[in-house]
């Protein structure tokens, strides 16, 4: 393949020059096109059934937009002004967007005055029969929600003002992020490689993979509803794999065309077939971990599988096309405009590991139960605060604190009497028997933990039941009434569906529990075969999974500490909810199982080649490390950079995805890569290389070596240390 991009270098070149303007004009169109609801709601749950059969049957009642709104100092609802100002704001919405209003003057009711009676809010329920066409008459009035006379001052919230708040800022967080990691990235990739020339081509692929995956998620809007969320994970996941994969190819080129005689073609015919191969594997490993998203039912974690297994396959193809393409182009000039002396190859031969890094393997695998035991009970013991996690919604809480949708949500939940947003909602079908309805509610009232339960709304035989309860909405105590509010039989002849909020988390939680053991099949399986025909051996795949399930342990322990119990929240800036949502730990786990196989497989294609050279396990196993340690501890730098511009953003849960994503690549690209690996395979010695008779004559078929590596050691080979 790299002498077929030699020969056609300025044919690929030209193709990409077109896809890149086509990408850039009609890529970046994505934002207008992606879905504004989360999609983290769980489609076929008994809690969609109770929202779906209430809204055919009784209408919507869901609060689309609320105004907070709070009068000046001695100001109370009492005041005819007061009431006033609010209605006249009101009347003057465009009527056409909006469908009905509820305030404390139309309803009477007491929830709709503060515990100060300063402050009072208004429900509004938009026009349209479906929830893009809600969003549109939401843009249409959003102006004029703050409008609001007479010494008042208003702030808006609701799930249309939360969705809106949400979506803004992750548009805007995706252009400061990338403002600020492009040059940092830039300088460093300068001081890594010492010359400008070479430094770009990584930051180059890095911004084809942006435009890309603008243009991957464009397409698939046209197939399926994708979250704007998508947006920020595949752009980060994009430009860090991109220059990952730039820094690997860029790196074996330089070594190779160092050597005496070699042509462009000669030394882009090794890069490809050595760190090309690595990048291939690597990427067909990551885009198979998030092909496991695509088992869950949540369309936010679809939408994800779908937007990052294009995103990665834009990354693998722009390293294996263009990339080769320009080296082929630039030849010994890559390494032109240099900023410092070009260092001697580290080592000068192939199989010799007397560098830092070889030095710090030999010291390694001179006590490898030491360092093994080590580090295990280190990521063990990291990992333990997962053991306490606890789970909750995606609401205004997200946000920033200073947020008005936050204002809103918060202020409803501490200055009102009581928040029926928060409610179970039970909606029985099947009976107009208003005195077994009641009887019913009664039953729900008299629950441990619940505070009352009130109808909400009736028509035919279709009954809405609102019950309240003292515990937190995201706490395990409410999770737990939930079940035994389902538990509770339903008037005779008749069917109850148990929904909410809460309801929905535990719906959540069952589903995504009952597709883990598939996604763990699918993931785990597929990993294993491909890394098979990469190594030839059962150990090391096997081996791979494990130190992968300890790493993201560790981050989710680490997650759980930071994100959930507010350890370094002021120096991240963010508000802990004291709860994580489902769909998050899903998403980092097939994110980061596919990116830790990244360095691992770079490291072990490089002991494997130097294995089938000399035959020593642990002479390979150094030199391994002496020839990616620099390599890998530079990729990982500028991912961490990546993700650490994007995890400044102001929504939450994408902080915690860029926090979670930068610790696990920390915890691999050192604990696990420099200690841990070198640890095990000493222990494991040439059985790290070891498969089953028909599994080796299976490899020496079909496996995925380099075209011109030396036959694997005989399977049957005695077992030992070196």
């Amino acid at each position: 393949m790299g002498q077929v991009v030699h020969r056609r270098r300025r044919w690929v070149l030209a193709v990409a020059g077109a896809a890149l303007v086509f990408a850039g004009v009609w890529g970046t169109g994505v934002f207008g096109a992606l879905t504004s609801s989360g999609g983290f709601d769980t489609p076929g749950s008994e809690s969609a059934k109770a929202t779906a059969i209430a809204e055919r049957d009784l209408g919507r009642d869901q609060a689309d937009v609320v105004i907070l709104y709070k009068g000046r100092p001695g100001m109370t609802v009492d005041d005819p002004a007061y009431r006033a100002s609010v209605e006249k704001a009101l009347a003057a919405l465009p009527q056409g967007r909006v469908a009905g209003t509820a305030t404390y003057w139309t309803t009477k009711a007491p929830q709709f005055v503060s515990k100060d009676r300063g402050s009072t809010y208004a429900v509004l329920q938009l026009t349209g029969k479906d929830e893009a066409a809600r969003q549109d008459s939401y843009d249409a009035v959003k102006d004029d929600l703050t409008d609001a006379g007479g010494g008042l001052t208003a702030k808006v919230g609701g799930r249309l003002g939360t969705q809106t708040a949400i979506n803004e800022r992750v548009s805007s967080d995706i252009g400061r992020a990338e403002g600020m990691a492009m040059p940092v990235l830039l300088v460093l990739l300068v001081l890594i490689f010492g010359g400008l020339v070479s430094a770009s081509l990584p930051l180059l692929i890095g911004g084809l993979a942006i435009l890309g995956s603008f243009t991957a998620l464009h397409a698939l809007t046209y197939v399926t509803d994708v979250s704007i969320f998508a947006v920020n994970i595949t752009t980060f996941l994009g430009l860090g794999l991109a220059i990952d994969y730039g820094l690997f190819m860029v790196s074996r080129f330089r070594e190779e065309i160092r050597r005496d005689g070699a042509t462009a073609e000669d030394a882009l015919a090794a890069t490809m077939a050595t760190a090309g191969r690595t990048v291939a594997v690597s990427g067909v490993t990551v885009a198979v971990s998030l092909s496991g998203l695509l088992l869950f039912d949540q369309n936010f974690l679809v939408s994800m599988g779908y937007g990052g297994i294009a995103t990665v396959f834009v990354c693998m193809l722009g390293a294996l096309t263009v990339l080769p393409a320009l080296l082929a182009v630039l030849g010994p000039k890559v390494n032109a405009l240099a900023i410092r002396r070009r260092r001697k190859a580290a080592g000068g031969g192939r199989g010799e590991a007397d560098g830092w890094w070889g030095r710090l393997a030999h010291s390694v695998m001179r006590r490898p139960v030491v360092y093994a035991v080590a580090t295990v009970a280190l990521l063990l013991t990291l990992g333990s605060p997962f053991l306490h996690i606890n789970w909750g919604g995606v609401d205004a809480k997200v946000l920033p604190s200073g947020a008005d949708a936050r204002v809103v949500s918060e202020a409803l939940q501490s200055d009102f009497p009581s928040n029926p947003t928060e409610a179970i909602q039970a909606v029985v079908t099947g009976t107009s028997d208003r005195a077994a309805i009641q009887a019913y509610g009664d039953r729900l009232a008299a629950l441990p933990g619940a505070t009352g339960a009130t109808v909400t709304g009736a028509k035919g035989e279709t009954t809405r039941i609102a019950l309240t309860y003292s515990a937190e909405p995201d706490s395990a105590a409410a999770r737990d009434l939930v079940h035994r509010v389902r538990d509770v039989p339903a008037p005779p002849g008749a069917h109850s569906y148990i929904g909410g909020g809460t309801a929905d988390v535990v719906d959540q939680l069952s589903s995504i529990g009952g597709t883990l053991p598939w996604l763990a099949l699918l993931v785990g399986g597929v990993t294993f075969a491909l890394l098979f025909l990469a190594f030839g051996s059962v150990v090391l795949p096997l081996k791979a999974i494990v130190m992968n399930m300890l790493s993201l342990s560790a981050t989710f322990g680490v997650v759980v500490l930071i994100f959930q119990d507010g350890h370094l929240s002021g120096l991240l800036d963010f508000t802990a909810t004291g709860a994580i949502s489902p769909s998050m730990p899903i998403l980092m786990l097939a994110m980061l199982f596919g990116i830790s196989m990244d360095y691992e497989v770079f490291l072990l294609s490089r002991v494997r080649e130097q294995y089938d050279l000399t035959g020593s396990n642990t002479t390979a196993v150094a030199s391994g490390v002496q020839r990616t340690g620099a390599i890998i501890t530079s990729a990982a730098l500028l991912f961490i950079v990546v993700i650490g511009a994007f995890a400044t953003s102001g929504v939450a849960f994408i902080k915690m995805t860029g926090v979670g994503m930068a610790v696990a690549i920390l915890v691999d690209a050192t604990v696990v890569r420099a200690l841990l690996v070198p640890a095990t395979m000493r222990l494991l010695g040439r059985a790290n290389w070891w498969a089953p008779g028909p599994l080796a004559r299976l490899y020496g078929r079909y496996g995925l070596r380099e075209g011109d590596a030396p036959a694997p050691p005989r399977a049957s080979e005695p077992v030992s240390a070196h």
